[in-house]
């Protein structure tokens, strides 16, 4: 697995629009001058995809021009990161452009690059696992750096600085968890998200002990759409197609997160299920799970897992800060990590970038 450059002072991020095409359309105008501002404080310069700011309307339909703007990322010389503006529902709808091109392959094998992206960029994190390459779920262009507030999530920030270092980080709870925000736009700017108390921390469901393994996984809706084919029709054939999914996970650690939709415990199960029937709990070392957004589901998830893991002997550690609640950490997958069960410890084996 090729592990990517740390990034530095004076680097080049691109922006893309995987998916959504939220970022290019008028009301946006404010955001991206936050989202431009946060990355130049980080000494980083920034440049978009040459499609990444068309109409939400143009992405939808030319999903070859949203995997044109990450071929030609890839091709940039002084571009060090690749940044996703959001995620949204049809990233799959890219793969076909970008598995099938033996120049793209043939870039990312040449020039590796930080793949920072999270929700159904899932799908392009599952890509680079085929394609050899580390990438990092975590963050994204409009949540996280065009955060409304004043400033960046601190919890969020720090994780972001870490990419700049050869520190070896331990994911740890943040001590507050902020809601997601109901409205948007140049009215609210400045105001911070409402926050809580973390009462739960780390939670071990099953298991003891210490565990190590390599990181994989995603949104776990993405994941099932994959599976299931239920909301596209093609999916599951493209994904079965280039075989994104693994049917043995021997020595992997697999982390899983709900997004937004809050998905009802009923869908959590069907998900969970059909993953089980493909094997992605195959030889599992280790899962864990994302704190649910607003906590929505808290507990019934949470029951969930607990009988997965009784059901599997599987160790399970829950109500980590990624994915789609606030603030979150960066995973690097495809890296190794250590859970200490019994201590709820996390901690990465290796700094995030070479």
């Amino acid at each position: 697995m090729q592990i990517p450059k740390r990034l530095k002072s004076g680097d080049t991020v691109a922006i893309v629009s995987l998916s959504s095409g939220i970022l290019g359309e008028s009301f946006m105008e404010e955001q991206r001058g936050l989202i431009e501002k946060r990355l130049n404080e980080f000494g980083l310069k920034v440049i978009y995809g040459p499609h990444a700011l068309a109409s939400l309307d143009y992405i939808d339909v030319h999903p070859e021009k949203r995997a044109s703007d990450l071929k030609w990322a890839f091709n940039q010389d002084n571009v060090a990161m690749v940044l996703c503006a959001i995620g949204g529902r049809d990233t799959y709808r890219t793969l076909p452009y970008l598995l099938e091109d033996s120049k793209f392959i043939k870039l990312v094998a040449q020039h590796p690059k930080v793949f920072l992206g999270y929700s159904d960029s899932s799908i392009n994190h599952l890509m680079f696992q085929k394609l050899g390459l580390a990438s990092y779920y975590g963050m994204s262009a409009i949540v996280d750096f065009g955060e409304l507030d004043e400033e960046m999530l601190p919890y969020s920030k720090n994780w972001f600085s870490k990419m700049f270092t050869n520190e070896i980080p331990e994911i740890t709870s943040s001590p507050i968890w902020y809601e997601e925000r109901t409205q948007f736009g140049s009215e609210i700017i400045g105001i911070p998200r409402i926050s809580h108390p973390e009462t739960h921390g780390f939670e071990s469901l099953f298991g003891n002990g210490t565990v190590t393994g390599t990181l994989f996984g995603g949104c776990l809706e993405s994941i099932g759409d994959l599976l299931l084919g239920d909301v596209y029709d093609d999916e599951k054939e493209i994904a079965e197609r280039y075989d994104l999914l693994p049917t043995d996970m021997t020595g992997k650690i697999l982390f899983l997160e709900t997004s937004e939709e809050k998905p009802s415990p009923d869908r959590v199960r069907i998900v969970l299920n059909a993953m089980k029937i493909h094997g992605l709990f195959t030889n599992l070392t280790a899962l864990i799970i994302g704190k649910p957004q607003d906590e929505a589901y808290y507990d019934d998830y949470k029951a969930i897992y607990v009988e997965l893991g009784q059901e599997l002997q599987l160790p399970i550690l829950y109500n980590l800060n990624f994915g789609h609640a606030h603030p979150h950490c960066i995973l690097p997958i495809g890296q190794d990590i250590m859970i200490d069960f019994n201590h709820h410890k996390v901690q990465l084996l290796s700094s995030l970038a070479d």
